[in-house]
C-alpha cells in the first residue's frame, strides 16, 4: 500500500483516551451506523447542550438552533395559512417584524395586544397561537403564563402558547411548568454570557412538537454547529454562578439609580418566587431630557459599559433601544409600545459593583449644566 494512502487513512486511537470534557466533533458526516449519521441530522455537541439545557428548565424535550431568531421562524412554521397569531405589544423589534413579515406573507392574522394588564381583553378571538416575552423586551413587563394559558386554551385547546425565555433564564423560570407548550432562548445572550457564540433553543414537553420541529430543523438547515454547541455547552457550566454574581449586582445598582434625580425612572420585573423566582443583569431606565439630548457624550463617559450589541454577558453594557434592539419598527410601533429615546437598557456584567456605580456616578456628573 502507498504511503500516500496510508497517510490519507491515518487516525488517532482515541479508545483510551478518556477526555475530562466532551471534546468538539467538528463533523458533518459520521459511518452509517452512527446514531448520530450527519450533523445536520444530530451531532453529540449539539445532543449534550439540548440534554443540558432541556433538564435545566425542567422539560422533556430540547433543540439547539443557529440563532434565537432562527428558533422563532421554526415555531412560526408550525403555523398554516389563514391561522391566527396574537403577539404581546411590548416584545423585541425583531422578533416582531419577522412575526409582522411572515404573516403577510403567509396569509395569517396578525393580532397584538398587551398581555401584562390585570385582565386579558374578554373581545379578543381564539388563537392558533400565542407568543410573548416575560419580562418582556422593552420595560421588564411580567405575564402570567399560566393565566394566559388557561384563557387561550378554553377558546381553542389547539392553541400554541410561545414563550420567549431569554430574559428569566432556564434558572430562573420554567414556561412548559406554567402552561406554555414551547419556551424558546436566544443563547447569545445569558447562556453564552461572553458575547463570542450564537444559538437559539427550543423546549418542550411535547413529543409531536419535538418531532416537528426537528424535522423542520433539518430539512431548513437550521441546526447548530458543534464548535458553537461545545462553547454553549462551556458556558451553561457557569450559568448559575454568573447570574448569582450579576444577580447582587443588579439590585446594587437598582437601589443606586433609584436615588438619581437624572433618572424618572427605574423598570425592573416583579419576581413573585414561583413562576419568576430570580432575576439578574438587565433593567430599564427612563433618563431626563438633558441626558437623552447627549446621549452620546453620556456615554462617552463612560469607561466600564460598553455601546456594543451584546448583552446579559460578564462585561457591562448600555444601549438606547429606540436606535437600537428596536430600530427595525417604525416610529408608530415604538409609539403604541411606549418606547421613546428616552429608555435606556443597561446591562450589568461581574465587575465590582462600586465600580460601576462609580463609573456611572462619573458620568452623571460631567453631564450637569450640559
Amino acid at each position: 500500500m502507498k504511503n500516500k494512502t496510508i497517510s490519507t487513512h491515518t487516525r488517532a486511537d482515541v479508545t483510551k483516551a478518556f477526555p475530562a470534557a466532551t471534546p468538539i466533533y467538528q463533523n458533518s458526516a459520521f459511518e452509517s451506523q452512527s446514531d448520530y449519521f450527519y450533523s445536520r441530522l444530530n451531532n453529540p455537541n449539539v445532543a449534550e447542550l439540548e440534554d443540558a439545557i432541556r433538564v435545566l428548565e425542567d422539560t422533556d424535550y430540547g433543540l439547539a438552533t443557529t440563532t434565537g431568531m432562527s428558533a422563532i421562524q421554526l415555531t412560526l412554521s408550525l403555523l398554516k395559512p389563514g391561522q391566527r397569531i396574537l403577539v404581546n405589544k411590548h416584545v423585541y423589534g425583531c422578533s416582531f417584524k419577522l412575526i409582522q413579515w411572515y404573516t403577510e406573507h403567509y396569509g395569517l392574522e396578525l393580532v397584538v395586544t398587551d398581555l401584562s394588564l390585570e385582565s386579558i381583553d374578554e373581545k379578543l378571538k381564539e388563537m392558533d397561537m400565542v407568543f410573548f416575552e416575560t419580562p418582556t423586551n422593552p420595560f421588564l413587563f411580567t405575564i402570567d403564563i399560566a393565566k394566559v394559558s388557561k384563557h387561550f386554551k378554553a377558546l381553542k385547546s389547539t392553541c400554541l402558547l410561545v414563550i420567549d425565555n431569554t430574559w428569566a433564564t432556564p434558572l430562573y423560570q420554567s414556561p412548559c411548568s406554567f402552561g406554555g407548550d414551547i419556551s424558546l432562548h436566544s443563547a447569545t445572550k445569558y447562556i453564552s454570557g461572553h458575547s463570542d457564540v450564537m444559538g437559539g433553543i427550543l423546549l418542550t414537553n411535547r413529543k409531536d412538537l419535538a418531532d416537528e420541529l426537528r424535522s423542520r430543523r433539518f430539512y431548513t438547515g437550521a441546526n447548530l454547529d458543534p464548535n458553537s454547541a461545545w462553547l454553549l455547552r462551556r458556558s451553561l457550566h457557569t450559568l448559575d454562578v454568573r447570574l448569582e454574581r450579576q444577580a447582587i449586582n443588579t439590585k446594587r445598582l437598582v437601589d443606586y439609580l433609584e436615588t438619581k434625580n437624572e433618572v424618572k425612572k427605574v423598570y425592573y420585573p416583579k419576581v413573585d418566587g414561583k413562576q419568576l423566582t430570580n432575576y439578574a443583569t438587565l433593567i430599564f431606565i427612563d433618563l431626563d431630557s438633558n441626558i437623552i439630548d447627549n446621549y452620546g457624550q453620556f456615554c462617552s463617559h463612560l469607561k466600564l459599559f460598553s455601546t456594543g450589541t451584546g448583552m446579559a454577558c460578564v462585561t457591562s453594557m448600555i444601549a438606547q433601544p429606540y436606535t437600537g434592539s428596536h430600530a427595525s419598527m417604525d416610529n408608530c410601533e415604538k409609539e403604541d409600545m411606549g418606547l421613546d429615546k428616552s429608555t435606556i437598557r443597561l446591562s450589568f456584567g461581574m465587575e465590582d459593583p462600586e465600580d460601576l456605580m462609580n463609573d456611572l456616578e462619573n458620568a452623571f456628573q460631567q453631564m450637569k449644566g450640559k
